[in-house]
């Protein structure tokens, strides 16, 4: 992520305007490394919104996901792939917007590999039943609720 900044808040949230106690990227990484599951937020076709956990795996600038096709997610995505992704801490938090693709063929390899060694679990890309994600965050929003204010951080991608 190119840009740190303070996220756009209302000011009765009181988050600090300097850059005073903000997130380092690190933190941010180690939380998208280390989490168990990671909740996929799209949005159906009628505009209502569908929240869903799912395994997944942080490889070179990308949370990396399965997750059948044909399922609610899957059809969503398919048709509006702009997401946001979450971890399930709102005391350490961690929120990703952007758009989710297929994964790119560069990146099977190592999605497999880190897959396996964080579930236990071998994902065979050949099984059209796995329908293979990524999502390369355009925004990130990071806080720890114990210092809120102070830690609040948006990082942004440059475009």
């Amino acid at each position: 992520m190119e840009i740190v900044e303070r996220p756009g808040m209302p000011a009765g949230y009181g988050i600090r305007t300097d850059a005073d106690g903000q997130l380092p990227w690190s933190w941010v990484e180690e939380r998208l490394l280390t989490s168990r599951n990671y909740w996929v937020c799209t949005t159906r076709a009628d505009g209502r919104p569908h929240a869903m956990p799912v395994w997944g795996v942080w490889v070179d600038d990308a949370l990396l996901f399965s997750s059948d096709p044909s399922s609610v997610k899957g059809r969503n995505l398919a048709a509006r792939p702009d997401a946001v992704l979450h971890l399930e801490s709102g005391d350490e938090a961690v929120v990703l917007e952007g758009r989710v693709g297929s994964i790119d063929a560069d990146r099977l390899d190592a999605f497999v590999a880190a897959y396996d060694e964080k579930y236990g679990h071998r994902v065979d890309v050949s099984d059209p039943a796995f329908g293979l994600y990524q999502l390369l965050p355009e925004r990130v929003l990071a806080w720890r609720e114990k210092d809120f204010p102070t830690s609040a951080t948006r990082f942004r991608r440059t475009l």
